[in-house]
């Protein structure tokens, strides 16, 4: 059962990435190592093991952690192809031992052709979800490539051919697919077998391939060959291009598909980041097109009043605190956060200490709130309106940090399931422009998320880097999941800032959401069986399911770097 979020959300307060903190201030009690002392070590962090493998690889090599984000991101395009990979976009952070911090946007573009009524039928009607998706309309122009190489080109250390090793060897010499992509690939037949070039690789003899099946991807060996060799020209020059172009073509049911044109001028850009504190910590992320990290930083400075420490984590009171910050956080999101390069995104206002206490004072303790809608920064626009609410099932986020202390925090998505289903070169296109919202006026009022040519669609990706109260680099977190990705990475922070948890610990957290007006309470959890506390509090839509996130961290415990994994990705990465 799928369920999207009608919720309104409160902007927080966040500050601009200002300089780092430099006092000596009280540092999170499980890191006893002294704060003058050097943290030395590495770690990586993925959905995949053999992902992992592929950084840790390239750290082996002198490598450094943007080099280690890369190769990551290559390898899950072989290992992962239901969730990311070089057919789609993504956002990286970073974040320096020195405090220093830039981050990175590939996401995805609309073809130059793309028009607000995009998705609309001939009557002006929005078709189901699954007509968008499964056709050319959904698919952006891809921007992990130039992100990646605008990330190696300022901060890489190895050469841009070495990253591609990893990747090119599981695709030539074959994988054992686990039990999450046999899963992907038994009950998505109409996506992942969306092409001939598809099905050939995925579904030899017409039928799924089982966990444990050794499958290869020569096509797409050859596919990364080409661009460890040419760069990331090979893959946006016409030649190329070309196919990706007549595929999606093929399949858009409209006039303005994607061109050669719209995808030889995608560019990646550097975005300004954004900052705040929370208890003293100092806390980054990236800014539009993406609100997730707006929507991470709101959630946790509406909550920063609260004693979460004292109230502890097996408190219903804390949870509905962390649920009524959510909706606050998730009216303004849905409200305001678009593309800032073709939409006014009030972000300073959203970010300022002031508005987040005025949001904050409307969080209840003893009760849900009966109706809550987005607050008027400074800077808001007035002629905007609510769009629905895109929903997102694939990507893969993956943190690394080196000996310098260097975080990185890389998202990377094809958006759905195998994205669009469509196949080029041996790799899925995605679906990104679903990430849109499909309707482009309500009541009058044009939705700043609508579609327009060259416009990236907003999205929920939240990277987040972390230094302690002593400005030390401390931890890089983020999820997969859509709108869910927010809150699961806030939830992972607060589990481990006040609740002294280990970064398994903090990911490992029972889940909680707002969904419109029913709250989700993770089965099998403590949640579960206290539906009468959150009754008691007004949440009396309760519904109570499987959690569908992965979460992805790396924290220094101890004086030592250790990386995590949401231990709700462990079943599926097993193979038979």
């Amino acid at each position: 059962m799928n369920f999207r979020f009608a919720t309104s959300f409160a902007a927080l307060a966040l500050t601009a990435c200002a300089t780092p903190q430099t006092d000596t201030l009280s540092v999170r009690s499980a890191d006893t190592a002294p704060a003058t002392k050097p943290v030395t070590g590495s770690a990586v962090s993925a959905a995949d093991p053999r992902a992992e493998e592929a950084g840790r690889a390239m750290l082996a090599a002198g490598g450094n952690a943007t080099d280690a984000a890369i190769a990551v991101m290559l390898a899950l395009t072989v290992v992962e192809p239901q969730s990311s990979g070089i057919g789609g976009g993504g956002f990286m952070v970073r974040g320096a031992a020195d405090g220093s911090l830039i981050t990175y946007d590939g996401r995805e573009t609309a073809p130059a052709g793309a028009t607000p009524e995009w998705f609309l039928a001939e009557d002006g009607s929005v078709p189901p979800f699954s007509e968008s998706v499964l056709s050319g309309l959904s698919v952006g122009v891809p921007g992990n490539l130039r992100l990646a190489e605008k990330a190696h080109a300022e901060h890489g250390s190895l050469p841009w051919a070495k990253l591609f090793e990893p990747a090119i060897a599981l695709a030539r010499e074959g994988f054992a697919v686990n039990n999450r992509l046999a899963g992907y690939l038994e009950r998505l037949p109409e996506r992942a077998g969306g092409n001939a070039q598809s099905r050939a690789i995925y579904y030899p003899g017409g039928e799924p391939l089982a966990a444990g099946s050794i499958v290869t991807n020569e096509k797409l060996a050859q596919s990364l060959e080409r661009i460890a060799s040419e760069g990331a020209d090979a893959f946006y020059d016409p030649d190329f291009a070309g196919e990706i172009v007549q595929t999606v073509a093929q399949a858009t049911p409209r006039e303005g598909a994607m061109t050669l044109a719209d995808i030889e001028g995608y560019a990646a850009k550097s975005r300004d980041g954004i900052c705040s504190t929370y208890r003293e910590y100092r806390i980054c992320g990236m800014g539009p097109p993406t609100s997730g990290g707006v929507a991470v930083l709101q959630i946790l400075g509406q909550l920063e009043r609260f004693d979460l420490g004292a109230l502890g984590q097996d408190s219903p009171v804390t949870w509905h605190l962390f649920v009524e910050a959510q909706r606050l956080a998730y009216a303004d999101r849905e409200l305001y956060l678009a593309d800032s390069d073709f939409v006014s995104v009030p972000v300073a206002g959203l970010i300022d200490k002031g508005y987040l206490a005025q949001r904050s004072a409307l969080i209840d303790p003893d009760l849900r709130a009966a109706n809550v809608g987005p607050g008027r920064p400074e800077g808001a626009p007035i002629a905007i309106a609510d769009g629905d609410e895109p929903e997102e099932k694939g990507t893969s986020h993956f943190a690394v940090v080196d000996d310098a202390g260097t975080m990185v925090s890389y998202t990377s998505t094809i958006e759905g399931p195998f994205g669009s289903g469509l196949m080029a070169h041996g790799f899925y296109l995605n679906n990104e422009l679903t990430d849109f919202s499909r309707s482009p006026e309500v009541d009058g009022r044009l939705v700043a998320n609508r579609v327009e040519g060259g416009k990236r669609p907003r999205s929920s990706m939240a990277p987040m880097v972390i230094w302690d109260p002593d400005g030390r680099p401390f931890m890089a977190v983020g999820a997969a999941g859509g709108t869910t990705i927010p809150v699961t990475t806030a939830r992972a922070i607060i589990g481990v800032i006040d609740f002294d948890l280990s970064a398994e610990e903090a990911l490992a957290l029972p889940f909680i959401m707002s969904f419109g007006e029913a709250v989700f309470l993770e089965e099998g959890t403590w949640l579960a069986d206290s539906q009468s506390a959150f009754e008691t509090l007004g949440h009396t839509r309760l519904v109570v399911r499987e959690a569908p996130i992965k979460g992805n961290a790396v924290l220094r415990e101890n004086g030592r770097w250790v990386a995590a994994r949401d231990p709700r990705i462990e079943v599926g990465l097993q193979v038979p």
